[in-house]
C-alpha cells in the first residue's frame, strides 16, 4: 500500500487521473479495476475516478511493493511482431488468445515480460501505440489467470477500453464462455452454481461466503461436453465475472478442476500429472460472444470470437480418454 499527500499542485484534479500520473506504467485496464474493487481510497474513504481531489487529501493505492516499482519504471518498448495468436482485431480493439503460463500484466513476482507489454510491442510496430504519448495506453478490459489460457480484449483507444470496462460490468451484451475438465461424474447435463463469493486480500484466496458477511454474488451456468469415466468436459458460462469464480464453485461442489494447485484434489492432480504431464489447471477461456454494440465497438456488434483448445489440453484429454478405455 502506498500513501500520498495531495498537494496544492495536484489539487482539483480527478481521483483516476492522480492515480495514472502517479503510476505511469500501470495498464489503464488495472487503475479501472483498482477503482472497481475499492483498491483507491481518499481520508480513509473509498471513491470512485471521477471524486475531485482537495489540499490536504490522503490518497491511499493499496498495491504490492513490486507492482509499485514497476509501475512508476518504465519498460522499454520495441517495435515486434505478436508472439501469440491474434483472434480478432480492428482500429479500437485487439482479442488475443492468451496461452498458459503467460501474465497478462506483471505481479509481485518482479516479472515484465508480460502478455501486456508484447501488445504494445505489436502496436508500436504498427504505429497504433507511441510510446512517449502517455495520455493513454492500450489494456486489457479483464483478466485470466496466469495458468488459464484463452481470449482476452485489449482496447486501443480510450474510448473503446471505457466502453469495454463498462460492458464487462453490466454484462448485458457479453458472453464468456470456457471449457473446463472437472474430477468426477457429474451427472446433470446442465445446471448452474449461484453461490456468493469473497475474496480475501492477504492470502489472495476466494471462498463461499455469504452476502451478510462479505460475499458477493455469483452465478455459474455450465453444460456437460462429454464424460470421461472419473472425469468431466464441461462448457461453463462466467454469467457474472467474481475472482476464481469457476475454480471455487466447481471445487464447492466437489467436483474441482483437474489441475488446480489452489482449489483442487491434490491426489488428483498428481495422478493425472503422472499421466499426461499436465501441471496447471485445465481451463481455457474459448468464446466471447458480443451483443449489439454500437460507438467504439460498432464492429464487434453481434459477434462471437473463439479460440481453440490448446494443444497440451487437448493431448491431456486423450491420454485421460485412453486410460479409461484400458
Amino acid at each position: 500500500m502506498k500513501e500520498i499527500s495531495v498537494t496544492s499542485q495536484n489539487a482539483g484534479q480527478r481521483a483516476e487521473k492522480f492515480v495514472r500520473k502517479y503510476l505511469p506504467e500501470a495498464p489503464l485496464g488495472f487503475i479501472y479495476k483498482a477503482f472497481r474493487k475499492k483498491d483507491v481510497k481518499v481520508n480513509g474513504k473509498w471513491v470512485k475516478k471521477d471524486h475531485i481531489l482537495e489540499e490536504g487529501d490522503v490518497v491511499r493505492i493499496y498495491v504490492t511493493d513490486q507492482q509499485l516499482e514497476d509501475f512508476r519504471k518504465p519498460r522499454p518498448v520495441e517495435k515486434k511482431e505478436f508472439p501469440y495468436e491474434i483472434a480478432y482485431e480492428d482500429e479500437s480493439v485487439l482479442i488475443v488468445n492468451k496461452p498458459q503460463g503467460i501474465l497478462v500484466y506483471g505481479d509481485k513476482t518482479g516479472v515484465r515480460e508480460t502478455l501486456g507489454n508484447a501488445v504494445l510491442d505489436y502496436l508500436y510496430l504498427k504505429g497504433e501505440y507511441d510510446p512517449n504519448d502517455s495520455s493513454f495506453t492500450p489494456s486489457p478490459a479483464h483478466r485470466l489467470d496466469r495458468n488459464t489460457s484463452g481470449l482476452i480484449i485489449y482496447g486501443k483507444t480510450d474510448a473503446a477500453l471505457k466502453q469495454l470496462t463498462d460492458l464487462f460490468k453490466e454484462r448485458d451484451n457479453i458472453d464468456k464462455r470456457y471449457l473446463a475438465l472437472v474430477l468426477g461424474n457429474i451427472k446433470e447435463d446442465r445446471g448452474e452454481i449461484k453461490k456468493p463469493l469473497k475474496k480475501d486480500s492477504f492470502s489472495g484466496r476466494v471462498s463461499v461466503c455469504p452476502i451478510e458477511e462479505g460475499g458477493k454474488s455469483a452465478l455459474t451456468r455450465y453444460v456437460v461436453r462429454k464424460r470421461y469415466g472419473e472425469y468431466t468436459l464441461l462448457e461453463a458460462e462466467l454469467v457474472t465475472g467474481r475472482t476464481h469464480q469457476i475454480r471455487v464453485h466447481f471445487a464447492s461442489i466437489g467436483h474441482p478442476l483437474v489441475g488446480d494447485e489452489k482449489y483442487g484434489d491434490f491426489a488428483c492432480n498428481r495422478k493425472v500429472k503422472s499421466l499426461t504431464g499436465m501441471e496447471n489447471q485445465f481451463l481455457h477461456a474459448y468464446s466471447m460472444g458480443f451483443g449489439p454494440l454500437d460507438g467504439a465497438l460498432a464492429k464487434l456488434s453481434n459477434k462471437t470470437i473463439s479460440a481453440m483448445m490448446p494443444a497440451s489440453l487437448a493431448m491431456a484429454i486423450e491420454k485421460l480418454a485412453g486410460k479409461m478405455d484400458n
